[in-house]
Order: structure tokens, then C-alpha cells, then sequence
């Protein structure tokens, strides 16, 4: 996988929320609502999540869909 595709931005971008609140992969997949392996594969880039799974991992860390993915700038 290439270091640069939305997958893995996603994944780095989780691991670096979930560990400055100091959360395990347990922890942060119980607030998810998500399988403790789950949210090890999203870290590693692993797996392809649905807009409601985005959403849903973004809800456990209080922002919006468009925050964690680090959207900015205009809705469309």
C-alpha cells in the first residue's frame, strides 16, 4: 500500500487522536462502537470504511466526519 493513499492517512490520523487522548485500541473501540481489531486495521490502513463508520469514530472523538478526515474549507 502506498504511504500516501487515504487508507493509510486515515489510519495515522486515528492512531495520533487516539493517542493523545492516551486511549488503548480497546478503549477507543468500545467508545466506537468497534471491534478492538477493527480499529488496529484502520491504524494500519487496512480497511476500507464506510462514510457512517468515518462517522461514527469521529463521533467517539467529538468532531465531525470532515474533521477526522481533515477536510477543510467550504461544504460542497
Amino acid at each position: 500500500m502506498k504511504a500516501s493513499s487515504t487508507k493509510a492517512i486515515l489510519g495515522k490520523r486515528l492512531r495520533s487522536l487516539r493517542e493523545q487522548r492516551g486511549w488503548s485500541q480497546e478503549y477507543c473501540a468500545e467508545q466506537c462502537g468497534l471491534h478492538r481489531t477493527y480499529i488496529g486495521a484502520v491504524e494500519r490502513g487496512e480497511r476500507n470504511l464506510t462514510l457512517d463508520t468515518v462517522d461514527r469514530i469521529a463521533s467517539a472523538f467529538g468532531l465531525t466526519g470532515r474533521e477526522l478526515l481533515g477536510v477543510k474549507g467550504a461544504a460542497l
